[in-house]
């Protein structure tokens, strides 16, 4: 089974191939038929299914065969990030045409995107906020929008952006084909998709399912002592590709100085990172530069990255299902993963809710040499939390 059984546009089998995609994922083989078809789309799939080229591809066919002019395809996702992965995929998919597309979000100057915008491009990759911000300069217009895509839908609400899509679809024809994907789906999202889409096809591929390619591990540890036990942990790990997870940028920050303090190659990801150090952070990550990298879950949120050998998680998640999509960047492309989890007494309700879905127990280690009975020091007995102020990404 390859690309040619979807009858796409012959301009686009060429960049396809260079583009290294010679199979379907299964994802691909059942959006692309549907979106082809002009059908209203829900997507349920998580990071690394292929998902971007399910609905690229299907864009860049019709924009192929029904030419016009103007911007004829909005793309909203919530992050920085994941509107460059996009626009990347974009080109190489559309390499050989004279299809353009252009990427609209904050952090950086407007006045480049304003001036692209201007020239003209078919598909706009844009974060809501800095978006909106366009909308009421009037450097964009959407009222040729044939096709919308809400990418991480889920996401998107978890970081407020709901009213901001709301008034984007103001701006947008109703008479469109409309494409939403999401990993999850709380009643916030059903919602906006029975207020959206019309009579959609529901495709779900990889439904909060644990990779069976990871193996996971459990250290119970006190709070205190997370730290010490990390470093530990990764003199005694084969660091190749290392993906750490904390619940805060200001623990990001600190724990990414403490491992830089033991020579390890190491970088971050967080919401206090301009778009050029997230750049360099995301590149350098990739090509082996940094052999770790800490990240908060919204700012790794579509973090697409072949070859991670370790996620660990110096801090619970929020939720189950957020356990999951974090393990999901390891154990991909039939590699083998290994997922490390800190357990705090605290975290117990949520294990077992992590046990329940994957549906066996999780296996608890110690680690050989390490001094678990060390006091937690006196300063830090009333030691309150520091306070963060919440940030919009994507703007």
């Amino acid at each position: 089974m390859d690309f040619a059984q979807f009858n796409l546009d012959t301009r686009l089998h060429s960049a396809i191939r260079r583009a290294g995609f010679y199979e379907p994922t299964p994802i691909q083989t059942s959006a692309i038929p549907l979106a082809m078809a002009g059908r209203d789309l829900i997507g349920t799939a998580q990071t690394g299914t292929g998902k971007t080229a399910a609905f690229v591809l299907p864009i860049l066919h019709k924009l192929l065969n029904s030419p016009g002019k103007g911007t004829r395809v909005l793309i909203i996702t919530p992050t920085r990030e994941l509107a460059e992965q996009i626009h990347e995929t974009t080109k190489k998919l559309s390499a050989g045409t004279k299809i353009r597309s252009v990427t609209v979000y904050g952090g950086v100057g407007p006045a480049p995107q304003i001036e692209a915008l201007k020239q003209g491009t078919e598909i706009v990759v844009a974060c809501p906020g800095r978006l909106l911000d366009h909308l009421q300069n009037q450097p964009v217009k959407l009222g040729k929008v044939e096709i919308l895509v809400l990418d991480e839908a889920d996401r998107m609400l978890d970081m407020g952006f709901l009213p901001d899509i709301k008034r984007i679809l103001r701006h947008i024809p109703k008479e469109r084909q409309t494409m939403l994907f999401s990993a999850t789906f709380p009643k916030e999202i059903e919602r906006l998709a029975a207020q959206t889409l019309r009579n959609p096809k529901r495709v779900a591929i990889g439904l909060v399912r644990p990779a069976f390619t990871v193996d996971h591990t459990l250290y119970p540890v006190p709070h205190h002592l997370k730290n010490r036990l990390l470093i530990k942990l990764l003199d005694q790990t084969d660091t190749k590709s290392i993906l750490i997870f904390t619940r805060t940028k200001h623990r990001a920050r600190n724990l990414l100085k403490k491992i830089k303090k033991t020579n390890y190659k190491a970088t971050s990801l967080h919401g206090d990172r301009t778009q050029g150090q997230r750049r360099q952070a995301l590149n350098g990550f990739r090509d082996g530069k940094y052999q770790i990298m800490v990240a908060t879950d919204i700012a790794a949120r579509g973090l697409d990255i072949d070859g991670i050998s370790h996620v660990i998680n110096f801090d619970m998640p929020g939720t189950a299902d957020a356990y999951i999509h974090r393990i999901g960047r390891t154990g991909r492309a039939q590699r083998t993963g290994e997922a490390f989890t800190f357990v705090t007494p605290d975290d117990q309700a949520l294990v077992r809710k992590i046990e329940k879905i994957m549906k066996k127990k999780l296996p608890q280690k110690t680690v050989a040499g390490f001094d678990y009975s060390i006091p937690k020091p006196e300063n830090q007995q009333k030691r309150r939390k520091p306070q963060t102020k919440k940030v919009k990404y994507g703007r």
